[in-house]
């Protein structure tokens, strides 16, 4: 049975469980150093497969989000919000930003409305 976490799409769901404990880094909910829980309880919590979490782990300790301390568990490394926070930024501009421009310039929208309904934006979220 699939969680309502995971999304209906093509990304695989360890990388959407990679994703939901980088979002939990960058909240603050995860901060430098704590241990994640273990891969059998995390799995549980979500309802997926061990293997497809320890996948999870593994991926994010490959890019230096987390690290393994053998015997013990998975822990946040140091620095990781950075870490995330700079491929995020990478990946929005080399990937979604580039269509979002696309249709910005084809429907017309020019800087001054596009910063305007931004603040507009960020006002609201507040």
């Amino acid at each position: 049975m699939v969680t309502a976490m995971f999304k209906d799409n093509d990304k695989a769901i360890y990388l959407q469980i990679a994703d939901r404990i980088c979002d939990d880094i960058l909240a603050g909910r995860l901060a430098d150093e704590s241990r994640l829980p273990s891969v059998r309880d995390y799995a549980a919590s979500v309802e997926v497969n061990a293997n497809t979490v320890m996948r999870s782990y593994d991926y994010l300790a490959s890019i230096d989000v987390l690290y393994n301390k053998r015997g013990i568990g998975y822990f946040v490394s140091p620095g990781a919000g950075a870490t995330v926070a700079r491929r995020r930024r990478d990946e929005l501009f080399r990937g979604r930003l580039n269509d979002v421009f696309a249709d910005l310039h084809l429907l017309g929208i020019d800087p001054d409305t596009l910063k305007s309904e931004y603040v507009k934006y960020l006002e609201s979220a507040k």
